[in-house]
């Protein structure tokens, strides 16, 4: 976990979290996602993640896919660099519940494409084998002379 120079029950008033950090913010976005509940369901996340800097992890109950990538206009100090005309969920965000000081735990966090494969072998029933077309009979090869 990083030390963070601040705490935030320190800040003077009048004083921004947002001076103090390296815009965590700024660099990913998350999405809620459908509880994946088949196969296939699951499959299409390992897609999703196979597709660069994407994890998804589960945050009271809901699931999320999250890519990482920084913000167009982000700057070297950590700066908005359109801020002015930024996007109105920027002017919505708080730092009262942001990530500053989080200890990034979810309830389920899944790095890799094969961290969800062996998720959902552990989670859905087992895959059903196809029956053979010998009834349960043993097939063995002819041989000629």
């Amino acid at each position: 976990m990083p030390e963070f120079p601040i705490k935030r029950d320190q800040l003077q008033p009048g004083e921004v979290l947002c001076s103090y950090c390296t815009a965590l913010c700024c660099r990913y976005f998350s999405v809620p996602i459908d509880t994946p509940t088949t196969r296939e369901d699951f499959d299409n996340l390992r897609w999703f993640m196979m597709h660069g800097r994407v994890t998804a992890y589960v945050e009271d109950g809901t699931w999320y896919l999250c890519v990482y990538g920084d913000c167009k206009h982000l700057q070297a100090d950590h700066r908005c660099g359109n801020y002015d005309d930024r996007p109105q969920i920027c002017r919505t965000y708080s730092t009262n519940n942001c990530e500053y000081d989080d200890q990034g735990l979810h309830e389920l966090y899944f790095e890799t494409p094969e961290q969800v494969w062996e998720y959902a072998d552990a989670v859905l029933p087992p895959k059903r084998k196809k029956k053979s077309k010998l009834n349960g009979r043993i097939s063995l090869p002819i041989l000629s002379h």
